[in-house]
């Protein structure tokens, strides 16, 4: 019978040792957590500026081809569809659908843009309407 319980030894974890990696975790976690966290906004601020850069790039093909900019009621759609008064429409100029901004919605176009700009293009950030700070600025093609 000695035999049997010596071979039982010492199986699991004490209560103590399992609170200690339980702290540790939560530690790491509440180091790491804001760092990912802020950095998402971020991350999709750069993914909106990024797709504003890339739609401006197939707005000067656009324009190259017909000699004008989409009106803003053409909008960007005309990347994708050939309007009815684009001549030499040589498109799609991309190979998918207009994409969205990080947050859903909608880039919005305008052309002729304000202060005799071509057009613009803008996201309006995290709450999806004009103005804002901080994860709510827009962000322009200015």
């Amino acid at each position: 019978m000695k035999r049997c319980h010596a071979a039982r030894g010492r199986s699991g974890f004490t209560l103590i040792e399992l609170l200690v990696v339980i702290l540790i975790l939560a530690i790491l976690a509440a180091l790491i957590v804001p760092r990912v966290v802020g950095r998402t906004s971020d991350a999709k601020r750069a993914k909106a500026a990024s797709d504003i850069a890339t739609l401006s790039s197939l707005l000067q093909q656009y324009r190259v081809d017909n000699d004008a900019y989409p009106t803003t009621e053409e909008g960007l759609q005309a990347l994708w569809v050939k309007p009815s008064d684009a001549k030499n429409w040589r498109g799609p100029y991309t190979s998918k659908d207009i994409p969205v901004d990080p947050w859903g919605n909608e880039y919005v176009y305008e052309s002729p843009g304000p202060d005799d700009q071509d057009y613009l293009i803008t996201s309006y950030g995290a709450d999806g309407a004009p103005g804002g700070e901080g994860d709510a600025e827009d962000i322009t093609s200015e």
